[in-house]
């Protein structure tokens, strides 16, 4: 074989942000005459390890990206071209710059597409948990045998030999999650022959004693790291890339089905989690676990695989992670969003560029201050910071801003509120009387009419104008963490299966009030019970205000331990099933389809499902409008740090105030609608994903819990 060097003077350098390409013609000529031509699309770009960083093309890169299975519930691993496309956009729009192919090598096509969309590859062999606790019959087998070298090998030279001439490939992975041998780092010497221009990697532990051979492969890999993982990473002298992080909620499953709201959840934490990794420098970044569900739907009706991991579900319907996961891969990160600071006439903005090669004098910056457009410039360096100035008057009640990268995509979008708006409060005082007789108290706030029971000290009823609003409630409430699976057999946890179903949950349980004591002012009555319930006793506490306002307070001590959520529990009738929130978010701008949208409405349509799933094709849409016999993914979800929710009946209704230290969950269940007004609140059971996700993880046994639920009937 013949090689020629062909100099290329200047050319334009491919890259993630701006992924030049050229075309390259080969053609055999014999005797004067083509008898075959080829083209083909090459990107020039150059990949080194410098200490514990990764350069391309002269710049430190920053990975932000998934693990990506290909997969389609109804045809297996086989995916059209279409979809191809369809997932390199969906992650590239969710400002994911990487890829890693696990556990397998991509289609050419997927290359092809990385090259020209802009989008790094970590191009891995079909080698998996060779020696790890994954795969059993490594307890049969010596993973040392020389027998099984030449598979080896074969499956990564066949690997390289595929992808070597793509442009987004930077980073041969030798194989995932195995125990470094002999055998291994004879491979890793015939790839680096085979290709000395790119780094290579090894999926094992690089810390540790659980699965750390000690593999001297060029980049250095951790998975599953918690919060102070990042750090860790600048004391290797290899990058250190997250290989699987943050994985996704998955193997708590009748968590996730009872409460879709624990995949909002993710965000906020993951950006706690990037934001670090982006720090320190010798984190190479990392890939989610994972990019896509694991689904299949079987041809004999049954639903199997690892389950709903990914950011985007197996149809391609983006879920709340997914909205999360761009927030904390935006490569242009405003910091003072939520301290602005105004000066001479403008705001003034502290901004981030975390773009590996572009300044942003080459990304789109438009404003718009209370509705009027102002376009912005600035020229602030790849990984570089600096201020942007957005005039403003004295008046200036908002400012939205947003950042568009080359290829179009908003990168990044922010609302910085400057003047709250305030809310108008009715002060009309309504008539406010109670009687009593031996079963229940009677309390009448001008057309709504409660009724206490004199034994449990619960309300057991309220109607307006005579229509039934209250069925139970307020009664305080303990949501138990749950992990279960589903309890299929299984190894390393693929334990998808059909028959999983919601988890109910209710009050506890009043076995009797102590003592109830009545009080009344000009403006209020107010009830104080002494409550003994079977898991705990307490204090409730009935305030009903002349202006149509409630509150009820609690101070319980219960010998409940870990719980997912504690506060009071209203029961309402099936018919008010649309719900209405807003909330004070933990981002300013949330996408219309996110379950976690700052203000939303969103109907009941409860189904009962044979399965975990619809079966053959997706329920709806959006994924938001997914439903079960609980109701629809968005009704059902747990909206957290609430300022204001209403159910309505489309006439009647029930609004909770709040002061975005509450959050609120409701559900049908046993054909009445149930509400959830939390103090407590966590974010659910996953056990892969560690700090911060497991932050505020708590034991209320023997604690004293306090709290409050203000609402009006209305």
């Amino acid at each position: 074989m013949i090689h020629t060097d062909i100099p290329v003077k200047n050319p334009i350098k491919w890259n993630t942000d701006k992924p030049y390409l050229y075309t390259l013609t080969t053609a055999l000529i014999i005797d004067g005459k083509t008898t075959q031509s080829h083209h083909q699309k090459i990107g020039f770009r150059q990949v080194e390890v410098k200490g514990n960083q990764v350069f391309v093309n002269g710049m430190p890169i920053k990975l932000r990206g998934v693990n990506r299975h290909s997969v389609h519930p109804l045809t297996g691993r086989a995916i059209s071209d279409d979809l191809e496309l369809k997932d390199a956009e969906l992650f590239k729009q969710a400002n994911c710059n990487y890829i890693r192919t696990s556990h397998y090598p991509p289609s050419e096509r997927f290359l092809a597409i990385a090259d020209s969309l802009g989008l790094f590859v970590e191009n891995e062999s079909s080698l998996t948990w060779i020696q790890h606790h994954a795969s059993p019959i490594w307890k049969l087998w010596n993973y040392k045998d020389e027998k099984f070298y030449p598979y080896m090998l074969a499956a990564n030279i066949e690997k390289m030999q595929a992808g070597k001439n793509h442009a987004s490939v930077i980073i041969w992975s030798l194989g995932n999650e195995s125990y470094w041998s002999p055998l291994w780092d004879k491979v890793y010497r015939e790839a680096k022959k085979l290709d000395p221009t790119r780094p290579i990697s090894f999926h094992d532990q690089c810390w540790g004693g659980f699965n750390n051979g000690g593999n001297k492969v060029d980049i250095a890999n951790y998975h599953y790291p918690g919060i102070n993982g990042p750090k860790a990473t600048d004391t290797m002298k290899r990058p250190t890339l997250f290989g699987e992080y943050a994985h996704l909620s998955t193997y708590n499953r009748r968590e996730l089905i009872t409460d879709p709201g624990v995949r909002a959840s993710y965000g906020p934490s993951l950006v706690k989690m990037y934001d670090s990794m982006y720090v320190h420098k010798g984190n190479l970044g990392g890939a989610i676990w994972s990019g896509i569900d694991d689904t299949f739907h079987l041809p004999d009706g049954n639903i199997v695989g690892y389950g709903p991991w990914g950011p985007i579900d197996a149809w391609r319907r983006p879920k709340p992670e997914y909205w999360g996961m761009k927030k904390a891969y935006a490569p242009v990160v405003v910091k003072n969003v939520l301290r602005p600071a105004i000066k001479n006439g403008k705001l003034v903005l502290e901004i981030e560029n975390r773009h590996d090669f572009i300044s942003l004098s080459d990304v789109d910056i438009n404003a718009k201050v209370d509705g009027v457009p102002v376009r912005l410039t600035s020229s602030i360096k790849p990984h570089g910071e600096g201020l942007l100035h957005v005039p403003v008057k004295d008046g200036t009640k908002e400012v939205y801003i947003s950042f568009k990268d080359p290829s179009g995509n908003v990168v990044n979008e922010e609302l910085i509120v400057l003047k709250p708006t305030e809310e108008k409060v009715s002060e009309g005082k309504l008539a406010l009387s109670f009687t009593e007789n031996e079963m229940a108290y009677f309390v009448t706030q001008g057309d709504v009419n409660y009724t206490i029971n004199k034994i449990t000290g619960v309300i057991s009823g309220a109607t307006n104008k005579g229509i039934k609003v209250l069925e139970q409630g307020p009664v305080f409430s303990v949501v138990a963490m749950n992990s279960e699976d589903g309890g299929k057999p299984n190894v390393a946890g693929e334990t998808y299966q059909n028959n999983i179903y919601p988890i109910k949950n209710y009050p506890s349980y009043t076995i009797f009030a102590n003592a109830i004591k009545v009080d009344q002012t000009n403006d209020a009555i107010i009830f104080t019970i002494k409550t003994t319930y079977t898991n705990g006793d307490g204090n409730i506490t009935y305030t009903f205000f002349a202006n149509g306002n409630t509150q009820v307070g609690y101070e319980v001590k219960t010998t409940l331990e870990k719980p997912y959520q504690y506060g009071m529990l209203f029961q309402l009738p099936n018919t008010f099933d649309e719900l209405s929130w807003k909330r004070k978010g933990e981002f300013t701008v949330y996408a219309a389809e996110d379950i976690a949208r700052n203000n939303g409405t969103a109907k009941l349509n409860a189904k009962w499902l044979p399965a975990v799933e619809e079966f053959g094709k997706p329920a709806a849409k959006q994924w938001k409008d997914d439903a079960n016999e609980m109701g629809s993914n968005d009704f059902r979800s747990t909206k957290q740090q609430i300022l204001q929710t209403q159910l309505s009946n489309g006439s009647e209704g029930i609004v909770i105030k709040s002061n975005g230290k509450q959050a609120s969950r409701s559900w049908l269940q046993d054909e009445k609608i149930q509400l959830l007004i939390a103090d407590y609140w966590n974010n659910g059971s996953e056990p892969f994903y560690g700090s911060p996700f497991t932050d505020g993880r708590t034991n209320i046994k023997g604690k004293m819990l306090k709290g409050s639920v203000n609402f009006r009937l209305q």
